[in-house]
């Protein structure tokens, strides 16, 4: 049995390589919120009884609901022009 899911995995992930046109950022981003919606699917699904549980579950949920996306960069890129620009003329040459 293990053969054969380690079968379809390798073969996914041949179909996904040589696939034209196929967007690793969009999967990236799927596979990123269908697994952090399965996690926490699994902690709001654990019973808790004392005080220290309770808030490990509010921690992870905090931390599950504000990750970034995989695409998206941190900061902004400046923009880079395609034509460099000759630096101002000083006051003194007239």
């Amino acid at each position: 049995m293990f053969l054969v899911v380690r079968s379809i995995f390798w073969l996914t992930v041949a179909f996904m390589v040589i696939k034209p046109g196929f967007d690793f950022s969009t999967a990236a981003n799927q596979t990123m919120a269908a697994g952090s919606q399965v996690v926490a699917q699994q902690i709001q699904s654990i019973e808790c009884d004392t005080l220290q549980c309770v808030g490990g579950k509010a921690v992870i949920s905090a931390a599950l609901s504000s990750s970034p996306s995989v695409g998206s960069p941190m900061h902004e890129s400046p923009a880079i022009s395609p034509v460099p620009f000759p630096r101002p003329r000083p006051d003194w040459a007239g």
